[in-house]
């Protein structure tokens, strides 16, 4: 099990803030767990007795529509941290927590967390800050389905796998998502998601390699109306 002071992933959220004295403290009682793909990490509604750090992998959370259906909110990469917006306002999930591909994640207690919380002030303003980027993004997410056109939608999610995920060595993007995955991220049908795709494919803009899928045409993603 690697030493929390020890550990890069640290160094790309809130923990970074936390003293060598605390990091030591934090390994001696957190736990690593190895997440298989498909597999949920926490439920909606569950009651979360602390963070999840992830050491390695993506995991999409979603929250359940009305109509039954799972809308992806967010995508979640090493390096972030899930869970501490329950954590802080005591509230059960508000989302749902599933792992994308195989992952490492190191789960951190709560009373660690809140603990650190009253006691370093750094610590408090990096997380306060994480949790306002996250809503600015929401708010986004927010403007973009009520302004934006379908393909306008998934242009911009292709883009924004590309560039916060990276790609394979052949060039396709590194996250692999289901068309479902892709609808559910724009807030539209399998259906359209599918034809969009397509409309893409045969516009040059992208190509598919079995289930994955490659831009071909980053700038002309970008231009798409």
């Amino acid at each position: 099990m690697s030493k929390c002071e020890q550990c890069i992933i640290r160094q790309f959220n809130s923990l970074k803030a936390l003293t060598k004295d605390e990091l030591l403290r934090i390994s001696a009682c957190k736990t690593s767990r190895i997440i298989k793909k498909g597999e949920v990490i926490f439920e909606e509604g569950e009651s979360l007795n602390g963070l999840f750090c992830i050491k390695d992998g993506v995991c999409k959370l979603t929250k359940l529509s009305a109509n039954g259906k799972d809308q992806i909110i967010k995508l979640v990469e090493k390096g972030q941290i899930l869970g501490q917006r329950s954590l802080i306002s005591d509230e059960r999930t508000n989302l749902r927590a599933t792992a994308l591909n195989d992952m490492e994640l190191c789960f951190i207690p709560k009373a660690e967390i809140i603990d650190d919380l009253k006691k370093n002030n750094n610590f408090t303003m990096d997380m306060l800050k994480e949790m306002a980027d996250d809503l600015r993004e929401a708010d986004d997410v927010i403007v973009n389905m009520a302004q934006k056109s379908v393909r306008q939608r998934l242009a911009e999610a292709l883009l924004d796998i590309n560039e916060n995920f990276g790609t394979n060595p052949d060039g396709t993007l590194s996250v692999l998502l289901s068309r479902e995955d892709f609808a559910s991220i724009v807030g539209t049908a399998t259906e359209s998601a599918i034809r969009v795709l397509s409309q893409f494919k045969k516009e040059g803009l992208i190509s598919a390699l079995g289930k994955h899928i490659k831009i071909e045409d980053l700038e002309g993603l970008k231009r798409v109306e």
